[in-house]
């Protein structure tokens, strides 16, 4: 009896290895959503709409645009700054260059930085930007555009961004990086100035890795 009690928790051992399953908690979607009615082979059903980032058009470094489908069937992380920001920029980018440094070689994560003072942030600026940060490829996207649209997209990604004569660089604005989904949802933040928050951020990036693919 004790051998069959043996063989029969072996087995059931054997079978857990060999079909694991995810226990990781999925993330959240983040921001304001709308219940609609929809009729589905003519039955009424509810459906949820969630907040999603709107369609953009903006240039990158290297004077190509960047747009929407150039995330499709991808999951990117974004954040704002500007090349000249003397406060809390230069700490974001370091914790932006872990994330670019973990999945460099993934192609299912891009990275999108918006500059939030187009006119000085030229192409050619953002372009030697990236070079001192030797980033190479399309993996990371420097992007600048019109003015109104950059601090408007800010919004659409909850993100505070705003021109202050009376703030370091003339611009006051959020250090949080974003986690978008292949869906256009916000799905996390994490406090770019903050080590530890980047580090959940990854285990964060992965989580969602193993629910998009």
């Amino acid at each position: 009896m004790k051998k069959l009690l043996f063989l029969v928790v072996g087995i059931t051992l054997l079978m857990a290895c060999e079909n694991p399953q995810k226990t990781t908690k999925p993330l959240n979607i983040i921001g304001n959503r709308d219940i609609v009615e929809k009729t589905i082979d003519g039955k009424v059903v509810m459906d949820t709409i969630y907040h999603t980032i709107p369609d953009f058009n903006f240039t990158n470094q290297y004077g190509k645009a960047t747009t929407p489908s150039t995330f499709n069937n991808k999951i990117y992380v974004s954040d704002f700054f500007f090349t000249s920001c003397p406060t809390i920029c230069p700490t974001v980018k370091a914790q932006m260059h872990r994330i670019y440094q973990k999945y460099q070689d993934d192609d299912r994560l891009l990275m999108l930085s918006h500059t939030l003072d187009p006119k000085r942030d030229t192409v050619e600026k953002l372009h030697k930007y990236a070079q001192k940060l030797q980033l190479e490829g399309n993996k990371w996207h420097f992007v600048t555009g019109d003015k109104t649209e950059l601090y408007d997209i800010a919004m659409k990604y909850l993100i505070a961004a705003s021109e202050d004569a009376s703030a370091p660089g003339g611009i006051t604005h959020s250090g949080k990086i974003v986690l978008i989904d292949k869906q256009k949802r916000i799905r996390t933040y994490a406090d770019g100035t903050q080590p530890e928050q980047v580090t959940q951020l990854l285990k964060d990036i992965d989580t969602l890795l193993d629910e998009e693919f």
